[in-house]
Protein backbone atom coordinates (compact mmCIF):
# COMPACT_ATOMS: atom_id res chain seq x y z
CA UNK A 1 0.00 0.00 0.00
CA UNK A 2 1.43 3.39 -1.00
CA UNK A 3 0.16 6.96 -0.61
CA UNK A 4 0.33 9.39 -3.50
CA UNK A 5 1.06 12.85 -2.13
CA UNK A 6 1.22 16.28 -3.72
CA UNK A 7 4.99 16.75 -4.27
CA UNK A 8 7.10 19.78 -3.50
CA UNK A 9 6.52 21.95 -6.55
CA UNK A 10 8.58 25.08 -5.97
CA UNK A 11 9.50 27.32 -3.07
CA UNK A 12 6.67 29.75 -3.78
CA UNK A 13 3.98 27.16 -4.58
CA UNK A 14 2.17 25.55 -1.64
CA UNK A 15 -1.02 24.28 -3.26
CA UNK A 16 -2.65 23.39 -6.54
CA UNK A 17 -5.89 22.26 -8.13
CA UNK A 18 -6.70 18.78 -9.44
CA UNK A 19 -7.03 19.44 -13.17
CA UNK A 20 -7.54 15.85 -14.36
CA UNK A 21 -7.18 12.34 -13.03
CA UNK A 22 -5.31 10.25 -15.59
CA UNK A 23 -6.08 7.02 -13.73
CA UNK A 24 -9.21 5.77 -11.96
CA UNK A 25 -9.83 3.28 -9.12
CA UNK A 26 -9.12 -0.23 -10.38
CA UNK A 27 -6.59 0.91 -12.97
CA UNK A 28 -3.11 -0.62 -12.84
CA UNK A 29 -0.16 1.81 -12.74
CA UNK A 30 3.52 1.25 -13.29
CA UNK A 31 6.12 2.85 -11.06
CA UNK A 32 6.86 6.29 -12.48
CA UNK A 33 3.61 6.46 -14.49
CA UNK A 34 1.62 9.71 -14.48
CA UNK A 35 -1.66 9.48 -12.57
CA UNK A 36 -2.89 13.08 -12.12
CA UNK A 37 -2.41 16.54 -13.56
CA UNK A 38 -2.22 19.47 -11.13
CA UNK A 39 -2.91 23.08 -12.06
CA UNK A 40 -0.75 25.56 -10.14
CA UNK A 41 -0.59 29.34 -10.31
CA UNK A 42 2.33 29.11 -12.75
CA UNK A 43 2.27 25.84 -14.70
CA UNK A 44 0.47 22.51 -14.89
CA UNK A 45 2.44 19.55 -13.54
CA UNK A 46 1.84 15.81 -13.73
CA UNK A 47 2.33 13.65 -10.64
CA UNK A 48 3.71 10.12 -10.89
CA UNK A 49 3.13 7.00 -8.83
CA UNK A 50 6.15 5.95 -6.79
CA UNK A 51 4.92 2.35 -6.67
CA UNK A 52 3.49 -0.15 -9.12
CA UNK A 53 0.04 -1.48 -8.27
CA UNK A 54 -3.66 -0.84 -8.54
CA UNK A 55 -5.39 2.46 -7.76
CA UNK A 56 -7.44 1.75 -4.63
CA UNK A 57 -8.88 5.18 -3.86
CA UNK A 58 -8.86 8.80 -5.07
CA UNK A 59 -9.01 11.17 -2.12
CA UNK A 60 -9.70 14.35 -4.10
CA UNK A 61 -11.99 15.22 -6.99
CA UNK A 62 -11.18 17.15 -10.14
CA UNK A 63 -11.41 20.85 -9.29
CA UNK A 64 -10.43 20.37 -5.62
CA UNK A 65 -7.66 22.46 -4.08
CA UNK A 66 -4.88 20.33 -2.57
CA UNK A 67 -1.79 21.29 -0.57
CA UNK A 68 1.80 20.13 -0.86
CA UNK A 69 2.18 16.91 1.13
CA UNK A 70 -1.53 16.07 1.06
CA UNK A 71 -2.48 12.46 0.28
CA UNK A 72 -4.57 12.42 -2.90
CA UNK A 73 -4.62 8.73 -3.86
CA UNK A 74 -3.88 5.24 -2.57
CA UNK A 75 -2.06 2.62 -4.64
CA UNK A 76 -2.38 -0.98 -3.44
CA UNK A 77 0.02 -3.82 -4.11
CA UNK A 78 -1.02 -6.46 -6.57
CA UNK A 79 -2.72 -6.39 -9.89
CA UNK A 80 -1.08 -6.93 -13.22
CA UNK A 81 -0.21 -4.75 -16.11
CA UNK A 82 -2.36 -5.50 -19.16
CA UNK A 83 -0.71 -8.20 -21.21
CA UNK A 84 0.21 -7.33 -24.81
CA UNK A 85 -2.45 -8.35 -27.30
CA UNK A 86 -0.16 -10.75 -29.21
CA UNK A 87 0.74 -12.70 -26.04
CA UNK A 88 -2.93 -13.09 -25.12
CA UNK A 89 -3.63 -14.54 -28.53
CA UNK A 90 -0.78 -17.04 -28.18
CA UNK A 91 -2.22 -18.37 -24.89
CA UNK A 92 -5.75 -18.88 -26.18
CA UNK A 93 -6.82 -22.17 -27.72
CA UNK A 94 -8.72 -21.90 -31.01
CA UNK A 95 -11.94 -23.02 -29.29
CA UNK A 96 -11.42 -20.49 -26.49
CA UNK A 97 -10.92 -17.74 -29.04
CA UNK A 98 -14.21 -18.65 -30.73
CA UNK A 99 -16.02 -18.62 -27.38
CA UNK A 100 -14.43 -15.27 -26.50
CA UNK A 101 -15.57 -13.83 -29.82
CA UNK A 102 -19.11 -15.04 -29.17
CA UNK A 103 -19.18 -13.52 -25.70
CA UNK A 104 -17.41 -10.27 -26.54
CA UNK A 105 -20.52 -8.33 -27.62
CA UNK A 106 -22.23 -9.16 -24.31
CA UNK A 107 -19.31 -8.22 -22.05
CA UNK A 108 -19.18 -4.55 -21.07
CA UNK A 109 -16.48 -4.39 -18.39
CA UNK A 110 -13.44 -4.73 -20.70
CA UNK A 111 -14.90 -2.13 -23.04
CA UNK A 112 -15.32 0.33 -20.20
CA UNK A 113 -11.66 -0.15 -19.21
CA UNK A 114 -10.61 0.49 -22.76
CA UNK A 115 -12.68 3.66 -22.74
CA UNK A 116 -10.75 4.90 -19.72
CA UNK A 117 -7.43 4.18 -21.37
CA UNK A 118 -8.58 5.79 -24.59
CA UNK A 119 -9.69 9.05 -23.05
CA UNK A 120 -9.48 11.87 -25.57
CA UNK A 121 -6.28 13.91 -25.55
CA UNK A 122 -7.24 17.45 -24.56
CA UNK A 123 -5.29 20.62 -23.98
CA UNK A 124 -5.42 22.11 -20.45
CA UNK A 125 -7.43 25.04 -21.79
CA UNK A 126 -9.95 22.61 -23.31
CA UNK A 127 -10.21 20.59 -20.11
CA UNK A 128 -10.69 23.75 -18.06
CA UNK A 129 -13.44 25.01 -20.35
CA UNK A 130 -15.13 21.60 -20.36
CA UNK A 131 -15.18 21.57 -16.56
CA UNK A 132 -16.65 25.08 -16.43
CA UNK A 133 -19.34 24.20 -18.98
CA UNK A 134 -20.10 20.76 -17.50
CA UNK A 135 -19.26 19.03 -20.78
CA UNK A 136 -18.14 15.38 -20.99
CA UNK A 137 -14.93 15.37 -23.04
CA UNK A 138 -15.69 11.91 -24.42
CA UNK A 139 -18.75 13.36 -26.19
CA UNK A 140 -16.80 16.09 -27.99
CA UNK A 141 -15.66 15.38 -31.58
CA UNK A 142 -11.87 15.42 -31.89
CA UNK A 143 -9.63 16.86 -34.57
CA UNK A 144 -7.99 14.57 -37.18
CA UNK A 145 -5.17 13.79 -34.72
CA UNK A 146 -7.58 12.71 -31.99
CA UNK A 147 -7.18 15.84 -29.86
CA UNK A 148 -9.85 17.99 -28.23
CA UNK A 149 -9.09 21.70 -28.48
CA UNK A 150 -10.74 24.71 -26.87
CA UNK A 151 -12.52 25.57 -30.12
CA UNK A 152 -13.91 22.02 -30.27
CA UNK A 153 -15.49 22.52 -26.84
CA UNK A 154 -17.01 25.84 -27.95
CA UNK A 155 -18.35 24.29 -31.16
CA UNK A 156 -19.84 21.39 -29.20
CA UNK A 157 -21.52 23.74 -26.73
CA UNK A 158 -23.07 25.84 -29.49
CA UNK A 159 -24.51 22.95 -31.48
CA UNK A 160 -28.24 22.15 -31.05
CA UNK A 161 -28.81 19.82 -28.10
CA UNK A 162 -29.90 16.31 -29.06
CA UNK A 163 -30.97 15.33 -25.56
CA UNK A 164 -31.90 17.09 -22.33
CA UNK A 165 -28.88 18.12 -20.27
CA UNK A 166 -28.17 16.46 -16.96
CA UNK A 167 -29.42 18.36 -13.90
CA UNK A 168 -25.86 18.88 -12.63
CA UNK A 169 -24.80 20.35 -15.94
CA UNK A 170 -27.85 22.59 -16.02
CA UNK A 171 -27.03 23.84 -12.56
CA UNK A 172 -23.53 24.83 -13.67
CA UNK A 173 -24.77 26.68 -16.73
CA UNK A 174 -27.83 28.32 -15.18
CA UNK A 175 -27.31 32.00 -14.38
CA UNK A 176 -27.34 32.80 -10.69
CA UNK A 177 -29.75 35.44 -9.40
CA UNK A 178 -28.68 38.51 -7.50
CA UNK A 179 -30.82 40.00 -4.77
CA UNK A 180 -32.27 42.54 -7.23
CA UNK A 181 -33.36 39.74 -9.57
CA UNK A 182 -30.89 40.60 -12.35
CA UNK A 183 -29.35 37.58 -14.14
CA UNK A 184 -25.63 36.96 -13.61
CA UNK A 185 -23.28 34.06 -14.26
CA UNK A 186 -20.68 33.05 -11.68
CA UNK A 187 -17.38 31.54 -12.81
CA UNK A 188 -14.75 30.18 -10.46
CA UNK A 189 -11.42 31.91 -11.01
CA UNK A 190 -8.64 29.60 -12.14
CA UNK A 191 -5.74 29.16 -9.74
CA UNK A 192 -3.48 31.15 -12.05
CA UNK A 193 -5.98 33.99 -12.27
CA UNK A 194 -6.39 34.02 -8.48
CA UNK A 195 -2.64 34.29 -8.03
CA UNK A 196 -2.31 37.01 -10.67
CA UNK A 197 -5.00 39.03 -8.90
CA UNK A 198 -3.38 38.53 -5.49
CA UNK A 199 0.08 39.51 -6.64
CA UNK A 200 -1.03 42.57 -8.55
CA UNK A 201 -2.80 43.88 -5.45
CA UNK A 202 0.24 43.06 -3.29
CA UNK A 203 2.55 44.98 -5.62
CA UNK A 204 0.32 48.05 -5.57
CA UNK A 205 0.12 47.91 -1.79
CA UNK A 206 3.83 47.34 -1.10
CA UNK A 207 5.69 49.20 -3.86
CA UNK A 208 5.85 52.94 -4.47
CA UNK A 209 5.03 52.47 -8.13
CA UNK A 210 5.30 55.27 -10.66
CA UNK A 211 5.31 55.27 -14.47
CA UNK A 212 7.26 57.46 -16.87
CA UNK A 213 6.80 57.61 -20.65
CA UNK A 214 8.71 58.30 -23.83
CA UNK A 215 8.22 57.64 -27.53
CA UNK A 216 10.40 56.04 -30.16
CA UNK A 217 10.65 56.73 -33.87
CA UNK A 218 10.70 53.14 -35.17
CA UNK A 219 11.75 54.12 -38.72
CA UNK A 220 15.34 52.92 -38.39
CA UNK A 221 14.47 49.57 -36.81
CA UNK A 222 11.72 48.91 -39.37
CA UNK A 223 14.01 49.81 -42.27
CA UNK A 224 16.76 47.57 -40.88
CA UNK A 225 14.34 44.67 -40.42
CA UNK A 226 13.08 45.09 -43.96
CA UNK A 227 16.62 44.89 -45.36
CA UNK A 228 17.86 42.04 -43.19
CA UNK A 229 14.84 39.83 -42.42
CA UNK A 230 15.17 37.45 -45.39
CA UNK A 231 18.91 36.89 -44.90
CA UNK A 232 18.39 36.61 -41.14
CA UNK A 233 15.78 33.88 -41.60
CA UNK A 234 17.93 32.09 -44.16
CA UNK A 235 20.94 32.07 -41.81
CA UNK A 236 19.21 31.34 -38.50
CA UNK A 237 15.84 29.75 -39.35
CA UNK A 238 14.07 32.25 -37.10
CA UNK A 239 12.31 35.49 -37.94
CA UNK A 240 13.77 38.85 -36.96
CA UNK A 241 11.17 40.58 -34.80
CA UNK A 242 11.07 43.67 -32.61
CA UNK A 243 11.54 41.80 -29.33
CA UNK A 244 15.23 41.07 -29.89
CA UNK A 245 15.90 44.79 -30.48
CA UNK A 246 14.04 45.75 -27.31
CA UNK A 247 15.64 42.98 -25.25
CA UNK A 248 19.14 44.04 -26.28
CA UNK A 249 18.31 47.72 -25.68
CA UNK A 250 16.88 46.90 -22.23
CA UNK A 251 20.00 44.90 -21.35
CA UNK A 252 22.23 47.83 -22.30
CA UNK A 253 20.06 50.22 -20.26
CA UNK A 254 20.13 47.90 -17.24
CA UNK A 255 23.93 47.92 -17.33
CA UNK A 256 23.89 51.70 -17.35
CA UNK A 257 21.23 51.99 -14.60
CA UNK A 258 21.88 49.00 -12.28
CA UNK A 259 19.22 49.92 -9.71
CA UNK A 260 16.53 49.13 -12.30
CA UNK A 261 17.98 45.59 -12.31
CA UNK A 262 17.56 45.10 -8.57
CA UNK A 263 15.09 44.13 -5.86
CA UNK A 264 14.47 45.01 -2.23
CA UNK A 265 15.11 42.40 0.46
CA UNK A 266 14.15 43.79 3.86
CA UNK A 267 16.37 46.81 4.39
CA UNK A 268 18.85 45.77 1.70
CA UNK A 269 19.02 46.40 -2.04
CA UNK A 270 20.04 43.35 -4.09
CA UNK A 271 21.83 44.52 -7.24
CA UNK A 272 21.75 41.74 -9.83
CA UNK A 273 24.82 41.26 -11.97
CA UNK A 274 22.99 39.12 -14.49
CA UNK A 275 20.44 39.99 -17.15
CA UNK A 276 17.55 37.54 -17.21
CA UNK A 277 14.68 39.32 -18.96
CA UNK A 278 11.12 38.08 -18.61
CA UNK A 279 8.85 38.41 -21.65
CA UNK A 280 5.13 38.50 -20.85
CA UNK A 281 3.05 36.04 -22.90
CA UNK A 282 -0.75 36.00 -23.00
CA UNK A 283 -2.37 32.54 -22.80
CA UNK A 284 -5.94 31.27 -22.48
CA UNK A 285 -5.40 30.86 -18.73
CA UNK A 286 -3.82 34.26 -18.11
CA UNK A 287 -0.51 36.08 -18.39
CA UNK A 288 2.75 34.20 -17.81
CA UNK A 289 6.29 35.58 -17.88
CA UNK A 290 8.90 33.08 -19.09
CA UNK A 291 12.48 34.25 -18.74
CA UNK A 292 15.20 34.63 -21.38
CA UNK A 293 18.47 33.97 -19.53
CA UNK A 294 21.80 35.78 -19.95
CA UNK A 295 20.59 38.26 -22.53
CA UNK A 296 23.94 40.05 -22.40
CA UNK A 297 25.60 36.92 -23.82
CA UNK A 298 23.05 36.13 -26.53
CA UNK A 299 22.87 37.49 -30.07
CA UNK A 300 19.70 38.56 -31.85
CA UNK A 301 19.04 35.13 -33.35
CA UNK A 302 19.44 33.35 -30.01
CA UNK A 303 17.07 35.77 -28.31
CA UNK A 304 14.44 35.52 -31.06
CA UNK A 305 14.66 31.71 -31.06
CA UNK A 306 14.32 31.47 -27.29
CA UNK A 307 11.39 33.88 -27.15
CA UNK A 308 9.59 31.91 -29.87
CA UNK A 309 10.24 28.62 -28.06
CA UNK A 310 9.05 29.95 -24.69
CA UNK A 311 5.93 31.53 -26.20
CA UNK A 312 5.02 28.24 -27.90
CA UNK A 313 5.52 26.31 -24.65
CA UNK A 314 3.41 28.87 -22.78
CA UNK A 315 0.48 28.63 -25.18
CA UNK A 316 0.67 24.80 -25.14
CA UNK A 317 0.93 24.80 -21.34
CA UNK A 318 4.33 23.11 -21.49
CA UNK A 319 6.35 25.62 -19.45
CA UNK A 320 8.43 24.23 -16.61
CA UNK A 321 8.79 26.09 -13.33
CA UNK A 322 12.43 26.75 -14.22
CA UNK A 323 11.23 28.71 -17.28
CA UNK A 324 9.39 31.18 -15.04
CA UNK A 325 11.70 31.75 -12.10
CA UNK A 326 14.47 34.23 -11.44
CA UNK A 327 13.84 37.06 -13.91
CA UNK A 328 15.45 40.41 -13.10
CA UNK A 329 13.34 42.67 -15.37
CA UNK A 330 10.21 42.26 -17.51
CA UNK A 331 9.05 43.43 -20.93
CA UNK A 332 5.35 43.39 -21.81
CA UNK A 333 3.99 44.20 -25.26
CA UNK A 334 0.40 45.42 -25.18
CA UNK A 335 0.91 46.72 -28.69
CA UNK A 336 0.17 43.31 -30.17
CA UNK A 337 -3.42 43.81 -28.95
CA UNK A 338 -3.62 47.40 -30.19
CA UNK A 339 -2.80 49.23 -26.95
CA UNK A 340 -1.63 52.78 -27.64
CA UNK A 341 -0.62 53.65 -24.08
CA UNK A 342 -0.74 51.92 -20.70
CA UNK A 343 0.88 51.76 -17.27
CA UNK A 344 2.20 48.22 -16.72
CA UNK A 345 2.19 46.84 -13.17
CA UNK A 346 5.44 45.61 -11.64
CA UNK A 347 6.18 41.90 -11.68
CA UNK A 348 7.33 41.65 -8.04
CA UNK A 349 9.88 41.43 -6.57
CA UNK A 350 11.33 43.14 -9.64
CA UNK A 351 11.46 46.94 -9.49
CA UNK A 352 11.04 47.73 -13.18
CA UNK A 353 8.89 46.72 -16.16
CA UNK A 354 8.91 48.10 -19.70
CA UNK A 355 5.65 48.43 -21.62
CA UNK A 356 5.73 48.41 -25.43
CA UNK A 357 2.75 49.68 -27.41
CA UNK A 358 1.34 49.68 -30.91
CA UNK A 359 3.26 51.38 -33.71
CA UNK A 360 1.22 54.23 -35.18
CA UNK A 361 1.93 56.73 -37.92
CA UNK A 362 2.00 60.21 -36.39
CA UNK A 363 3.20 63.61 -37.69
CA UNK A 364 6.65 64.41 -36.30
CA UNK A 365 8.52 67.70 -36.52
CA UNK A 366 11.77 67.10 -38.41
CA UNK A 367 12.94 70.69 -37.98
CA UNK A 368 11.33 74.11 -37.53
CA UNK A 369 9.76 74.04 -40.96
CA UNK A 370 9.16 70.38 -41.88
CA UNK A 371 7.00 67.57 -40.59
CA UNK A 372 6.80 63.93 -41.60
CA UNK A 373 4.56 61.00 -40.80
CA UNK A 374 6.71 58.55 -38.85
CA UNK A 375 5.99 55.11 -37.28
CA UNK A 376 5.98 56.02 -33.58
CA UNK A 377 5.70 53.86 -30.48
CA UNK A 378 4.99 55.00 -26.94
CA UNK A 379 6.98 53.16 -24.29
CA UNK A 380 6.36 53.14 -20.54
CA UNK A 381 8.58 52.28 -17.59
CA UNK A 382 6.82 51.45 -14.34
CA UNK A 383 9.31 51.46 -11.48
CA UNK A 384 9.56 51.22 -7.71
CA UNK A 385 10.30 54.73 -6.48
CA UNK A 386 11.68 53.36 -3.21
CA UNK A 387 15.03 52.67 -4.90
CA UNK A 388 14.73 54.25 -8.35
CA UNK A 389 14.64 58.02 -8.66
CA UNK A 390 12.87 59.87 -11.43
CA UNK A 391 16.17 60.90 -13.00
CA UNK A 392 17.24 57.26 -13.35
CA UNK A 393 13.86 56.22 -14.73
CA UNK A 394 13.87 58.95 -17.36
CA UNK A 395 17.48 58.19 -18.27
CA UNK A 396 16.69 54.48 -18.59
CA UNK A 397 13.92 55.14 -21.12
CA UNK A 398 16.03 57.73 -22.97
CA UNK A 399 18.78 55.12 -23.36
CA UNK A 400 16.34 52.64 -24.89
CA UNK A 401 14.96 55.34 -27.19
CA UNK A 402 18.42 56.37 -28.42
CA UNK A 403 19.53 52.78 -29.06
CA UNK A 404 16.40 51.88 -31.02
CA UNK A 405 16.51 55.04 -33.09
CA UNK A 406 20.14 54.16 -33.88
CA UNK A 407 19.96 50.36 -33.93
CA UNK A 408 23.49 49.85 -35.23
CA UNK A 409 24.64 51.05 -31.78
CA UNK A 410 23.15 47.87 -30.31
CA UNK A 411 25.96 45.92 -32.01
CA UNK A 412 28.52 47.98 -30.05
CA UNK A 413 26.70 47.27 -26.79
CA UNK A 414 27.22 43.50 -27.20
Amino acid sequence: MAEIKVPELAESITEGTIAQWLKQPGDYVEKGEYIVELETDKVNVEVISEEAGTIQELKADEGDTVEVGQVIAIVGAGGEAPAPADKKEEKEEPQQQEKAEEKAPKEEAPASKDDKKNRPIASPAARKLAREKGIDLSQVPTDPLGRVRKQDIEAYENKPASAPAKPAQEAKKAPAKKDDGKPVVREKMSRRRQTIAKRLVEVQQTAAMLTTFNEIDMSAVMELRKRKKDKFFEDHDVRLGFMSFFTKAVTAALKKYPYVNAEIDGDEIVLKKYYDVGVAVSTDDGLVVPVVRNCDRKNFAEIEGEIMELATKARNNKLALSDLQGGSFTITNGGVFGSLLSTPILNGPQVGILGMHTIQLRPVAIDKENMENRPMMYIALSYDHRIIDGKEAVGFLATIKNLLENPEDLLLEG
